[in-house]
């Protein structure tokens, strides 16, 4: 394992990030507090902060040890953490040999460093000196995130964001449990007999949104999982009825369901979500690999995924995105570009690639050693392919996050035809709008539109409970939650 030793609990979390970065596999610990560890220590760091400057000591497998000091102004703490991070990624990076292509950035929304500069008027030369010599991003992705905010931006002033809120709706069943995924989700077959009493208690949530936002505007709307195509038609049917009923649609820009799996699409499902006027869905293969779908636990095959896509564009959906992995088990890179190419020939009008993130919660983490002879790759290979193929569909990049514990330390990256960029995606990527949640897990994210004196705005949260059962039973809590992170508006 990897320790990194404190003198007092500054940046432990940035510490522990960066460290991880370059070391994905390994256990990492970065504490000020004194722990004894079972686990050989590999790599060890001495961070002290002292009065005028902050010491770093480090020895490899007990050998030699090395040591830098640099001075800081302890005062500025957005500096300090700079300066700290760049030594210690400098150092990291001599350790290893290795780059990351976004240097010393950690956190899971890079966009929105060129996104502030450019709404406070500066260059993109500017926004470009600024981000590799503060944070060793490479050229590649800093021209992403500028490309992206730009993008963004463009799309935003077109939106009366700050007078209005989106809606998020959680539907957290599944056909079966995915290997690499730590979302809330439920498999259907243990929990059909609850999918009624959940949507009961979903309505009565919904109720109370309906009523506290009725003076808002709402922009867009979100039902996701899970899969929400797991319910049966009747039951699509009803939650988006009582959507459609209880909230006022006159100023909703897009209405997404994420179909998502495609062994969970039918045709009734399809018209059933075609007559209510669902602007938009997601079919989601991950993979165009059939070995690779059974080995991750997806129960259809890439002919159903064909199927599916092909069903939705004879029912007259002109939205259709399309879900990969990157990183996944035993896939290479001329796998990837089987995959791409057979998405291609599908024409999808969103494409979104993600970058393997092994959470704690996914089975692929949690039973690690049942799967330690899998290969696992992403690289920047596998993501600049990807962008080219999605440049020659006609597909842009319009938003863009990372996740802790991602394959190669990339990034997600979604793309869109032009004028079918994802609203709710912007929107909750770039944290500029209240975002009101519903369902088990679902995490309600209240963004204030004054700004803060360093430009960033105040944003507090309130979750549901992620249990099905617990939802129902304390539903009124939920509710509750709501009330009081919203009891000003």
């Amino acid at each position: 394992m990897i320790l990194a030793k404190l003198n007092q609990p500054e940046f432990e979390y940035d510490i522990h990030s960066l460290i991880k970065a370059f070391f994905p596999e390994e256990n990492v610990s970065a504490t000020a507090e004194d722990k004894k560890y079972e686990e050989e220590i590999t790599l060890q760091f001495q961070v002290e902060y002292e009065p005028q400057q902050i010491k770093i000591e480090w020895k490899e497998n007990g050998q030699e040890s090395h040591d830098r000091s640099f001075p800081v102004d302890f005062s500025d703490r957005t500096e300090t953490k700079n300066e700290l991070k760049q030594n210690f990624y400098q150092i990291l990076s001599e350790i290893t040999g290795k780059k990351l292509p976004w240097g010393t950035l950690t956190g899971i929304r890079p966009t929105k460093i060129p996104m502030k500069f450019l709404e406070e008027g500066k260059t993109e030369e500017e926004i470009r000196t600024y981000m590799q010599k503060t944070y060793f991003a490479s050229d590649e992705k800093i021209d992403l995130s500028i490309d992206i905010a730009e993008r963004e931006l463009e799309i935003l002033k077109k939106i009366d964001y700050e007078n209005g809120y989106s809606l998020y709706i959680g539907i957290p069943f599944c056909p079966t449990t995915c290997l690499y995924c730590s979302f809330t989700s439920y498999p259907l077959v243990s929990w059909r007999q609850k999918v009624d009493s959940y949507l009961d208690a979903l309505e009565k949530e919904l109720d109370y949104v309906a009523v506290k936002f009725g003076k808002k505007h709402l922009n867009s709307i979100y039902i996701g999982g899970g899969t929400p195509t797991t319910l049966e038609p009747y039951q699509l049917d009803r939650l988006i009825r009582k959507i459609r009923c209880s909230f006022d649609l006159s100023h909703c820009l897009e209405f997404t369901v994420e179909a998502g799996r495609p062994d969970s699409i039918t045709r009734e499902k399809l018209e059933t979500l075609k007559k209510w006027d669902i602007t938009r869905i997601s079919i989601n293969p991950q993979t165009m690999k059939d070995e690779t779908l059974k080995i991750i636990g997806r129960r259809h095959t890439v002919a159903q995924t064909v199927e599916s896509f092909q069903l939705a564009r004879e029912l007259g959906f002109d939205d259709i995105n399309m879900d990969l992995i990157m990183g996944l088990p035993e896939e290479s890179l001329e796998d990837v570009r089987d995959t791409l190419e057979q998405v291609k020939a599908l024409k999808p009008d969103n494409l979104t690639v993600h970058s393997l993130a092994l959470k704690r919660a996914a089975r692929l983490n949690m039973f690690k050693e049942d799967y330690k002879n899998y290969k696992m790759v992403n690289t920047t290979e596998h993501m600049n392919l990807t962008a080219e193929y999605a440049k020659e569909m006609g597909l842009e990049p319009y938003y863009l996050y990372r996740q802790k514990s991602m394959a190669g330390n990339l990034e997600n990256v979604g793309y869109a035809s032009p004028g079918k960029a994802g609203i709710y995606n912007i929107l909750i990527m770039e944290e500029k709008q209240t975002i009101v949640a519903c369902g088990a897990g679902a995490s309600t994210k209240r963004v204030w539109n004054e700004s803060n004196p360093d430009g960033t705005h105040r944003i507090e949260r309130c979750e549901n409970v992620k249990d099905v059962g617990q939802y129902i039973a304390r539903i009124d809590e939920m509710i509750e939650r709501k009330q009081k992170l919203f009891a000003e508006e």
